[in-house]
């Protein structure tokens, strides 16, 4: 399969989207309702919104009312994190069938998981754990996530996990094996921009020649996040605002990918919705810039200053 391919497998995109977390379920809400429940124009910048899949598997409850109703004026697509995609045991039937009708309940657009292994026997590690880069490991992955799929009924996005460790046994480079599932599965890709920055500190590669071998055609969606850097180490952990380097890198891929559907996560130290208003209207001027002129080492530092310079009323957040 070429580079050029024609995007015809892909879902259309969505623009710039949030993690949508319960701390702003009342924004988001008053986004389109006055206080006498009559819908209006959505008053925060924000194209769509993404839920962790896993907060809404069980049935009733305040989460999924509010997810119900925020669905109804927003698109929404579905993220997990217990698919348990590596591993080797049979497929947690139940727990797909769950996805499936939430799938259907929000009409989610689409859906993803992670390229790791999240436990063995029955047990949850509550981690996204690494996989070695093996030929044996490709046709696992890529075997459960086709019938992931069909049991679905439609395409997947796989995303690429941070790591801390290595296996002997890889015989091949991380982006390679993306490459080899993606393909073998007919999946679309996630490619978590911070997870590629924070694995290349780790692990001591250039993290643009992981960008420059991910199939165009396979790129569905960016997901950019915070990290905390120890100096030897880098780890992903969504806590804190996007990094300088981090955003270059997104300038990076958009220059490389066009324009790809995006979403900012945050689990933990949620701020303020203008917080993260204000880092999506960033991405936005960094995609909008890179399409029309192209990426240059001062293109974040330059649009950072421009975005502080603004009047308040300008950035498009409510009071």
């Amino acid at each position: 399969m070429t580079d050029d391919m024609e995007d015809s497998k892909k879902y259309q995109g969505l623009g710039f989207g949030l993690g949508l977390r319960k701390e702003h379920y009342q924004d988001v809400i008053d986004s389109f309702e006055t206080e006498d429940s009559q819908q209006t124009e959505h008053s925060i910048n924000v194209d769509w919104f993404e839920v962790l899949t896993e907060n809404y598997l069980v049935p009733g409850g305040k989460p999924l009312y509010y997810l119900e109703k925020i669905a109804e004026q927003y698109p929404m697509v579905m993220h997990g994190v217990s698919m348990n995609i590596g591993n080797t045991e049979p497929l947690d039937k139940n727990y797909l069938e769950q996805v499936k009708l939430l799938k259907n309940r929000i009409n989610a657009h689409w859906l993803s998981d992670h390229l790791c292994w999240t436990g063995t026997n029955g047990s949850n590690a509550h981690d996204l754990l690494p996989l070695p880069y093996t030929e044996e490991s490709v046709k696992n992955v890529a075997d459960r996530i086709s019938q992931v799929q069909d049991f679905l009924g439609c395409r997947m996005l796989i995303e690429n996990v941070s790591s801390y460790v290595s296996y002997k046994q890889s015989d091949m480079s991380e982006w390679e094996f993306l490459n080899e599932v993606a393909e073998r599965a007919d999946c679309l890709l996630l490619l978590d921009i911070n997870n590629i920055y924070v694995s290349s500190v780790n692990h001591e590669f250039d993290p643009l020649d992981y960008l420059l071998q991910v199939p165009k055609q396979r790129v569905q969606q960016f997901h950019l996040a915070g990290h905390s850097d120890y100096g030897d180490y880098v780890i992903d952990t969504h806590d804190m605002p996007v990094c300088d380097a981090v955003w270059s890198l997104y300038a990076k891929a958009v220059e490389r990918f066009g324009d790809v559907t995006f979403m900012i996560e945050r689990d933990d130290n949620i701020p303020p919705l203008n917080e993260l208003l204000l880092e999506l209207d960033l991405a936005r001027d960094v995609s909008e810039n890179v399409l029309k002129g192209g990426y240059y080492s001062s293109l974040v530092q330059n649009l950072q200053m421009k975005q502080e310079s603004k009047p308040l009323q300008q950035q498009k957040i409510p009071a």
